[in-house]
């Protein structure tokens, strides 16, 4: 969001841009950002899953908690209302963007835009909202911090993975502040030059095989394969509880007709041309889709359709609810807009490029918002996991740029930058201090969670392997 200024537009430098960002440094000084704040210790994060279930479908939440329970890192994924919670407890510069609002290192990914570049950027929406661009960092910190725990690094090594994340941000942050608006607005992480600059030549080419199947299973013929079949000559989506079903009218009470009625409120929101095209396809089948960690529970669909017998498409009809950052920024231009909305404005906002079929609808009769987009539209995921360090210091780089970049679309990259300063030193140690006291509060909230299973508190659902 545009910062107040001194100087009309046409007499202010980058300079005096810089110098907005430094003032921010009196109200939230860099080493306020070290500290947990006013966190509660008493707070508790069980039950912030619990009331942020309620309006969730109640058949599906035991195995949202199931999925959460397995590691720090898992609980993290879904715990993006508890760390909403507290980082609003925090120092702030009260300086906003259209932040990511779940800016964790599992958000992040390649994609392909519809010209077909392959980018870097993120890839999570659901929260988007306005609010500080340093929660959005703070969270991203954090959670580099519990994946290098959870693969056995030291915590020297974790250290040096934070801090390469925060010195990266700041300097694309620097480096977009002195650009034009319209040069830093279109530029862009192209995703196979990042991979040129990977230290771990075997990781390369495991990413570049990984990109040529991601090609491969984006096609329409290949997609359908791997999740629809004939059935009496007519194509239906295969049914693979948890994961993918067709719901009974019990679980999900007139889920056909609702999709039904929501594909045409959708299309109506399309930019005329995608209409067109959109319109070019017939629907075929509709079935359920459990999805991620913290997003199970709402109303997840998948639709097929066919223009032809030979041409497929897949689109993914999720809904939406109120982001985490909603209830701590009352943004009047957001008042007045639905959740489905607000997810494809966030997605428009942060992301370099952005999928043709991104629309929205609210469902009049059940109340419930939604937003479509395609499904697996050559979405390559990096597997953070099994990185060693090296691997894991370059990714830290490509996220810390990304985050910058799309933070700045929204927000004057220069007042960012003004305020963590050109090296920035003091806000890098506060950072790093931050994400380490964080994963450890995390540690703590995921073990309350496993302790609420065993007492009953909760229920959770074993997943059933593949």
């Amino acid at each position: 969001m545009a910062a107040k200024v001194r100087k009309p537009a046409y007499q202010r430098s980058r300079y005096d841009d810089y110098e907005i960002g430094k003032q921010l440094r009196n109200k939230c000084p860099h080493k306020s950002h070290a500290k947990l704040g006013a966190i509660s210790k008493k707070r508790d994060a069980v039950q912030i899953l619990i009331d942020q279930g309620k309006d969730r479908l109640q058949f599906l939440l035991g195995l949202r908690y199931s999925r959460m329970s397995t590691s720090a890192f898992a609980f993290y994924r879904g715990a993006a209302a508890i760390m909403a919670a507290d980082l609003s407890q925090t120092a702030s510069t009260g300086y906003l963007v259209r932040a990511c609002g779940d800016a964790h290192l599992g958000n992040f990914g390649a994609f392909s835009t519809p010209e077909h570049r392959l980018l870097f950027d993120v890839n999570d929406f659901d929260e988007a909202h306005p609010g500080p661009w340093e929660w959005d960092l703070k969270r991203l910190a954090a959670s580099f911090v519990i994946a290098c725990q959870a693969g056995g690094y030291t915590s020297a090594d974790a250290e040096e993975v934070v801090r390469t994340l925060v010195k990266a941000y700041n300097r694309m942050c620097h480096k977009l502040g002195a650009m034009t608006i319209l040069d830093a607005f279109a530029s862009f992480e192209d995703f196979t030059e990042l991979l040129t600059m990977l230290k771990d030549r075997k990781l390369e080419l495991s990413a570049r095989r990984d990109i040529k199947a991601a090609r491969e299973k984006a096609k329409g013929s290949v997609t359908f394969q791997k999740l629809a079949q004939q059935v009496d000559g007519k194509p239906v989506i295969i049914d693979r509880p948890p994961g993918i079903f067709h719901p009974t009218n019990a679980q999900i009470p007139g889920f056909q007709t609702l999709m039904k009625r929501g594909i045409k409120q959708y299309t109506d929101t399309l930019p005329y041309a995608r209409r067109v095209l959109l319109e070019r396809y017939e629907l075929a089948d509709l079935a359920l889709k459990v999805v991620g960690v913290g997003s199970v529970g709402t109303l997840c669909a998948i639709g097929l359709f066919f223009a032809d017998e030979d041409d497929p498409l897949f689109l993914q009809i999720k809904e939406a609810h109120a982001s985490v950052l909603e209830k701590y920024f009352k943004i009047p231009d957001y008042k007045n807009i639905s959740h489905g909305e607000r997810v494809v404005r966030g997605q428009l906002a942060l992301q370099a490029a952005s999928d043709r079929f991104l629309g929205y609808f609210v469902d009049k009769e059940s109340k419930r918002h939604f937003y479509v987009r395609k499904l697996w539209d050559v979405k390559v995921s990096v597997a953070y996991e099994t990185f060693r360090k090296k691997a894991m210091l370059d990714y830290a780089k490509w996220c810390g740029w990304a985050l910058a970049r799309a933070h700045t679309r929204s927000g004057d990259p220069a007042i960012i930058a003004g305020y963590i300063g050109e090296n920035g030193f003091e806000f890098v140690d506060a950072i790093t201090e931050f994400s380490f006291s964080y994963a450890a509060l995390n540690k703590k909230d995921h073990q309350s969670l496993v302790d609420a299973i065993k007492s009953g508190r909760v229920t959770a659902t074993e997943e059933k392997k593949k």
